[in-house]
């Protein structure tokens, strides 16, 4: 028989034409063949021709540039288009089976119609990226052919009375309805702008983003079917296998998605809503819904036909289960001799057309949905970007007293920026869900019903009664979260509190109370953990039981109503209907929580955007009229204060003060001028009353008066700072016109009392974002004498410092932060206590060098506050305060003359300073000793950096590696060794009960759906149907029954093996650091320490379980499916190598680009959230200075970085999803196929085709999450691997050869101390401190130790409490070697005062005696020593009295006598001093001396002295030099040696 055109049916000559040519049906198809070759010969040539030239075009970005008008039109109208193509295909090879003889000529055109269209696309799209425009004449001219072909077929059609219920009728007429749109697109194109007929074509300009090659986010710009299918991200994620994804790969955000754009929208939506309507809060809701409303929209739409799109795969099974047997039979029945027109009915009830259709349903359903998914992520993200510009620049303006009154606190500021817009981008993303879910359930109960009748309604309602449970099992879950939260928070307040005392708990033995105080804590967390596991487990159960019990009620009620069970074709509907409808029902619970969640969110920001604003802001902008902005909240009025009121008007307000004569030079030359001020920091806390203040321009100075009198406050006042409730304050604005040009007139450099640092280099920090002179630079930091610090740090000046950064101590920070007051060009100069944290030696010189020679020489005016009152000789003018009122203002001979008796108390202070002023090289110093910290750290951070690598250091080893194989290997591999690890500290058990249950569970679920595929094709067997059924149906309810049974404890075992592990972690990772040498903190940044406590242990804990079950779940099914349709068509693994080689490279692919770009979010995210907490800490200094704008632009610049980054994860979520999806859809049409093709030779029975290809379908759902959570996975096992390195650390010694019963109780009774030829080093990799030491100390000798930084003094009292390492020599103290000694008697028994003053947080009585072991009264007697007891009475609650962290509520000085106290409280016969007086005024610190002579007249008290003359009185004085004893003897005999080392330095102290 041959092929024929026309077909040869005998006795019809299918090529006569002598009813007309046109009426001959086969002349009009051959005649619809005609433009379709007519395209594919124009454009093979021109394509073929153009890719050749394609390589030479360079400038990436434009190939991505669309610019035809109706663009995606064009490209829906095409798919269309294919689709119809592919229908009269369809069509054409049906009926072509019902004729005689073959017709070519019924699907031939279609044929070709379809390679045309395919050709008109990418022929398209290359005109259009390669901008030739010309050449569209070609399509346009295919276009208007096709048109005129198809349109002479309708109306032959008409003609002879082929009408709609033909299907050959429709499509023809759907062709020529597009084949005119499509004509209509390309006349448009054409028409606007004035291409091909025209001479001059419009020129068009890419668009700005695209024009800028560093953005790389390509989405907005590409064609449909790449934005649908996200190809353009396949170079980025191929090549992160070769190189891993820096920030510079993926560029910046286009500028639609910037936070400045999208905050400017939402900022206008806001603000209008203000205009409208003044007295009502401005809803965030409303401006949200205006800002971000119609993406929302367009998601919603995509997301309402993918689901009506999903209900397709059920219905076309049950059509492909029905029909297959009837195809069977029915093969070419009426072999007519007339050209076959097939109903329009007939072609849905063809199997092979079924599975075509049902492939194409899922890829478009999936498409839709990814799209519904992508739309939604990006609005989520610009709206996060706006919200946080939104709450900066609130915070910006936030006014001080809300801040330091606790109404806003640093925490919730923090969890706005961190949290409450987190859950808003959350709830952005699950927002469609909340309007398509509903939907979705109700078509799939219509369906359900209209497939099995009521019995369907029974197991619906299954479903919709349990749902309930789900929403409150959700609910249960938020709240268990937010108290694990609390104690984990509380836990870690507790480590880090713990960590930054470590020396200190070592010292005195106490790290076993602290560490059971943690494990106390962590106890309550695991707790509330074990509730959290439970709901999940619980969650994760009814996920998994509600479908099958929905299954089991649905068929047993189909047995009691109907009497027998349900047809194949209905069950199998009903099996994957089920498993459609589970998934919204247990979204709807997270939705409606996330819901919940947004709400109280928005709240949140609502209150805070609408909380009090420092005043009027108009001088912030720029424009600058400067008014002072008094955020006064008096009468409810605010008053803005000109600062650049006149001269004379000032005058006329400026009252007298009556104590004194105003000189008539002084009138005009004032910088600021306060009168008649009342300011105050909000309701109750004290306030600075009648203040009237001049500061002289260009002149020095000083604020003096005790503690708490309010010399901070008044810098405030002056600066805006706080709420006025009367008075003025005035800033002048004349100022010397030579310097006017370079000085920004209205900022102030502002030196604050608690030093604030950026997160940045040390150089930035000093700059400050002031251009750089090197010189100026210089001049600076030698005035702050900075370089020695500097020459310390590892990069010099380019190391980071700050949170994140490297510790400086307290002297070091405050040093930069004068610095950078001094290096900033402004006239006016606010330092607020320099001098705190400075040794007299420091404070001498920044004095002279910085204030008086530095800013002096600039003739800038200078505002110190300061208590060391030496200095008042050099200032110009004094004012003196008491008690937040003025005591006294003039020049040091104003009050010399006026105020004797102030004057002579000033004196005697000064007495004490006096002798250290003249001319002090003094040797040791806090300052040096902070050096000595930061050499060591770095010292020994280099050792160990050589040592061991730490995560980063592997990183980079990774980059430098080129060999690119290897480094592909490294990055695709699972880290199989962490995940053991990870199960093996769950316990053995626990892993064993897991896998089992899982295995059995899954083999269940199977059997059960295998048993419906049997039972419900013995039906169609006809066989007796009633004995039938009850053999089946126990069984079946039976194996239901296990189902279920199996899911419970499958979902228990994997939260609880999750639990044990995260224990078992913690626990072993808590004693090993606690338990660590001193040494291994020295090296450890803290922070690191810290991260393996906070975010490690949070990922262990909640993070891993779930991943876990989730990833053997999803793989579980996959395999189960993959296995169940390869049993019943064997033929479909044939087809299965290629879809595994492809899914394969798709995951490994993704895996390391998805890793990179986590971590990239992760890094970005940091210095986003720091950037914030900073900001609010510094926000006076900001405001100081006048910053705002420099802050802001950074934080837009954060912002963008992290979105990007976010951006780019999510996009590459969405190509995993699509390329998986993809695959799952190929699954199942080569499931339908190969049972299609298996039945024709009678294989398999109906009914296990349809198990086949429900379970087929279950795959596209869960390939992805195979993937992710393999993803997901690997990120989170990188915790357990950081865990485990701190797991090797070594253990100090704490045994000890000596058994604990050995040493007398009393013991050291004498405090004789013998050291023998003591040699003592840090590390066994560095060199020895102390060499060959020997010393004899008699009982009750008061010993001084001096030497210069670096000679080895504190080394030598850390070796009394065996802190570091002695390799040779020992130490005998009352007749026993220390290092024979258990370590916690030898530290239990001796005491130590530190040099840096440590409190914990709870009550003084805690941190005097936190072991419990002393009565009051001896708590009492060490206050008083401590010169403490009347402070300590005074506080609400005595001993009981709240400590803050840290001990924030007392003062320095305070803090370092609380320490003394300590030392006090355990009386033991040796007390070792290590500089304790260092922050301690004079007064204080004599008094002290005293106290230590008497109080301790009978112990043996070791002073190490960094000031000599404490020693001066000692009965034996030490002097080391480079770790070795230099002079030893009385200090009496050692001055007299008029060369000796003492000897020079007291020369050099007096």
């Amino acid at each position: 028989m041959a092929l024929s055109f026309c077909g040869s049916d005998d006795g019809v000559n299918a090529y006569s034409v002598d009813k007309g040519v046109l009426n001959n049906g086969c002349f009009v198809d051959a005649l619809n063949l005609v433009p379709h070759v007519f395209l594919l010969f124009i454009t093979f040539p021109i394509l073929f021709i153009g890719w050749g030239s394609q390589s030479s075009k360079v400038q990436i970005h434009h190939n991505t540039w669309l610019h035809f008008p109706g663009h995606n039109l064009r490209w829906i109208l095409t798919f269309s288009l294919l689709f119809v193509h592919v229908c009269e295909f369809a069509e054409g090879i049906v009926s072509n089976k019902m004729m005689g003889t073959d017709h070519l000529h019924l699907y031939m055109p279609a044929f070709m119609g379809f390679v045309a269209a395919t050709t008109s696309v990418v022929y398209y799209h290359n005109i259009e990226t390669s901008n030739f425009p010309k050449l569209l004449l070609v399509l346009f001219i295919y276009w208007v052919l096709a048109f005129i072909t198809k349109s002479i077929k309708l109306w032959k059609y008409a003609e002879f009375k082929v009408g709609p219920q033909h299907l050959r009728f429709c499509i023809t007429a759907l062709l020529v309805l597009l084949y005119g749109l499509l004509m209509a697109v390309e006349i448009n194109v054409i028409r606007v702008r004035k291409y091909v007929f025209f001479t001059n074509p419009q020129k068009v300009k890419p668009p700005e983003d695209l024009q800028d090659l560093g953005v790389r986010f390509l989405q907005p710009f590409v064609n449909l079917l790449s934005k649908a299918t996200y190809w353009w991200m396949n170079p980025l994620i191929i090549g992160a296998h070769r190189r891993p994804i820096e920030l510079k790969k993926i560029g910046k955000l286009p500028i639609a998605m910037r936070a400045l754009t999208n905050y400017l929208r939402l900022k206008d939506a806001y603000e209008d809503q203000r205009v409208k309507d003044p007295n009502r809060a401005p809803s965030i809701w409303r401006s949200m819904y205006r800002a971000f409303g119609r993406p929302i929209l367009l998601s919603s739409t995509f997301r309402y036909l993918a689901d009506l799109l999903g209900f397709a795969g059920p219905l076309c099974i049950s059509g492909i289960v029905k029909y297959l047997k009837e195809d069977g039979g029915s093969n070419r029945c009426d072999k007519s001799d007339i050209i076959h027109f097939m109903s329009s009915t007939k072609l849905l009830q063809n199997t092979s057309v079924l599975a075509v259709l049902l492939f194409l349903a899922l890829i478009l359903q999936r498409t839709f949905l990814q799209a519904s998914y992508y739309v939604t992520i990006e609005t989520g993200i610009n709206l996060r970007g706006a919200l946080l510009a939104m709450i900066y620049n609130k915070i910006l303006r936030l006014s001080t007293s809300n801040m330091s009154m606790g109404e806003m606190t640093l925490g919730q500021i923090n969890n706005l920026v961190a949290i409450e817009t987190n859950q808003l981008m959350w709830f952005l993303f699950l927002c469609p869900n909340l309007w398509a879910m509903p939907v979705q359930i109700v078509m799939g109960v219509i369906l359900l019903y209209y497939l099995l009748g009521w019995s369907a309604l029974v197991g619906a309602s299954v479903i919709v009664l349990l749902a309930p449970i789900q929403y409150l099992i959700a609910t249960k879950l938020a709240d268990t979260q937010k108290s694990t939260l609390e104690h984990s928070t509380d836990r870690l307040k507790k480590t880090t509190e713990i960590l930054k005392g470590i020396k200190l708990l070592k010292l005195y033995a106490w790290e076993n109370i602290f560490c059971d105080s943690v494990e106390e804590t962590r106890g309550k967390e695991l707790t509330s953990l074990k509730t959290f596991a439970f709901y999940t487990s619980m969650s994760i159960f009814m996920n998994a039981a509600i479908p099958i019990a929905a299954v089991l009620a649905t068929f047993v009620m189909h047995h009691f109503i109907n009497g027998t069970g349900p047809k194949p074709s209905a069950a199998f509907a009903a099996l994957a209907l089920f498993h459609i409808l589970v998934t919204p029902l247990f979204l709807l619970s997270t939705v409606v929580r996330f819901a919940v969640k947004a709400v109280v969110s928005v709240q949140k920001l609502g209150e805070f955007l609408q909380s009090d604003e420092i005043g009027d802001d108009s001088w912030r902008n720029g424009d600058m009229s400067v008014t002072l902005e008094a955020g006064k909240k008096h009468l409810g009025v605010t008053k803005a204060i000109n600062r650049k009121q006149p001269m004379r008007y000032k005058m006329d307000n400026y009252e007298q003060p009556t104590r004194r004569q105003m000189r008539p030079t002084e009138t005009e030359d004032v910088a600021v001028k306060v009168s008649n001020g009342f300011f105050t920091w909000g309701s109750n806390l004290s306030t600075l009353s009648d203040i009237n203040i001049r500061i002289p321009t260009g002149q020095l100075t000083m604020i003096v008066g005790q503690v708490g009198c309010g010399k901070s406050s008044l810098l405030l006042a002056m600066l805006g700072e706080m709420q006025t409730i009367d008075g003025r304050v005035y800033w002048s604005n004349k100022s010397n016109p030579k310097i006017q040009k370079h000085k920004n007139r209205y900022s102030v450099a502002y030196a604050a009392q608690k030093s604030w640092l950026l997160n940045a280099t040390v150089e930035d920090n000093i700059t400050f974002g002031s251009p750089f002179s090197k010189q100026r630079y210089k001049a600076v930091i030698d005035a702050c004498s900075l370089q020695p610090d500097i020459d310390l740090l590892p990069f010099g000046d380019q190391t980071e410092i700050g949170e994140r950064g490297i510790n400086l101590s307290g002297g070091q920070r405050q040093r930069i932060c004068v610095a950078r007051a001094l290096y900033q060009n402004t006239n006016i100069v606010f330092l607020d206590d320099p001098f705190s944290a400075l040794d007299i030696h420091l404070s001498d010189h920044l004095m002279q060098e910085g204030i008086l020679k530095f800013l002096q020489d600039d003739k800038r005016t200078v505002v110190l506050v300061t208590h060391k009152l030496q200095y008042l000789i050099h200032a110009d003018w004094i004012i003196a305060m008491k008690d937040g009122s003025i005591l006294r203002e003039g020049t040091l001979k104003d009050i010399q003359t006026h105020d004797v008796e102030l004057y002579d108390h000033w004196k005697t202070l000064m007495n004490r300073q006096d002798q250290e002023l003249e001319k002090d090289i003094q040797q040791d110093s806090q300052t040096t000793l902070e050096r000595k910290t930061l050499r060591r750290a770095f010292y020994s951070r280099e050792t160990k950096n050589q040592i061991d690598d730490e995560d980063e250091e592997e990183e980079e080893e990774e980059e430098e590696d080129d060999n690119l194989s290897m480094t592909t290997n490294r990055r695709s591999k699972i880290p199989w060794k962490m995940c053991w690890c990870y199960l093996s500290s769950g316990g053995f058990f626990m892993v064993f009960l897991m896998v089992s249950s899982k295995l059995l569970k899954h083999s269940v679920i199977v059997a059960i759906d295998y048993w419906l595929a049997l039972w419900t094709s013995s039906k169609t067997n006809q066989s007796a149907s009633s004995g039938h059924d009850s053999y089946y149906l126990p069984v079946f309810i039976i194996l239901c029954a296990a189902g279920i049974t199996l899911c419970l404890i499958t979902s228990l075992t994997v939260e609880f093996l999750g639990l044990s592990a995260a224990t078992n972690l913690h626990h072993n990772l808590l004693n090993k650091i606690i338990h660590a040498p001193i040494r291994f903190f020295d090296i450890t940044p803290l922070g690191q320490i810290l991260n393996r406590f906070s975010a490690d242990t949070n990922i262990i804990d909640q993070h891993i379980p779930p991943t876990l079950e989730s990833l053997t779940r999803s793989t579980l099914l996959c395999l189960s499916a993959i296995g169940v349709i390869s049993s019943i068509t064997p033929i479909f693994l044939i087809a299965l190598v290629p879809l595994a080689i492809a899914f394969y490279f798709i995951q490994k692919y993704f895996r390391v680009a998805s890793k990179d770009l986590q971590d990239l979010d992760d890094s970005t995210q940091l210095p986003l959230l720091c950037h914030f907490s900073e900001t609010a800490e510094g926000l006076t200094t900001i405001r100081a200075f006048r910053h705002e704008a420099r802050f802001r632009q950074r934080m837009l610049e954060l912002t963008d970085t992290n979105n990007t980054a976010y951006l780019f994860l999510s996009a590459a979520n969405r190509w995993l999803e699509v390329r998986t999806d993809y695959l799952g859809a190929v699954i199942v049409l080569t499931a339908a196929g190969a049972s299609i093709w298996s039945l024709r030779y009678d294989l398999p029975s109906v009914g296990l085709v349809g198990l086949g290809l429900t379970y087929a379908l279950t795959v596209t759902n869960y390939l992805n999450w195979v993937v992710r959570n393999l993803a997901d996975l690997e990120v989170q096992m990188s915790a357990v691997k950081k865990v485990n390195s701190f797991l090797s650390t070594e253990s100090e010694n704490y045994e000890g050869s000596m058994d604990t019963s050995q040493v007398p109780e009393n013991w050291p009774h004498n405090g004789e101390i013998k050291i023998q030829d003591l040699c003592v080093r840090y590390d066994p990799m560095l060199k020895p401190v102390l060499k060959h030491v020997n010393a004899y100390i008699k009982p009750s000798q008061k010993v001084g130790i001096c030497g210069r930084t670096g000679s080895g003094k504190s080394s030598l009292s850390l070796a009394f409490f065996n802190m570091v390492d002695i390799f040779e020599g020992k130490i005998i103290i009352d007749g026993i070697d220390i290092c024979k000694l258990p370590l916690q008697t030898l530290r239990s028994r001796l005491s130590i005062i530190l040099q840096d003053p440590v409190l914990f947080s709870g009550s003084i009585r805690f941190n005097l005696d936190p072991e419990r072991t002393c009565t009051d009264d001896r708590l009492w007697e060490a206050l008083e020593i401590a010169q403490l007891k009347n402070m300590v009475k005074a506080l609400p609650g005595g001993l009981d009295a709240v400590v803050t962290e840290g001990g924030e509520n007392f003062s320095v000085g305070q803090r370092q006598l609380f320490c003394l106290a300590r030392a006090f409280v355990r009386k033991s016969s040796i007390l070792i001093m290590d500089e304790a007086t260092a922050s301690i005024d004079m007064a204080t610190e004599n008094i002290l001396q005293k106290v230590v002579m008497t109080a301790f007249a009978d112990r043996t008290v070791v002073t190490i002295a960094h000031r000599v003359h404490t020693i001066l009185t000692a009965d034996l004085v030490i002097v080391m030099k480079r770790g070795n004893i230099l002079e030893y003897d009385k200090p009496e005999t050692l001055l007299e040696q008029e060369d000796g080392m003492f000897a020079s330095f007291v020369k050099a102290d007096m």
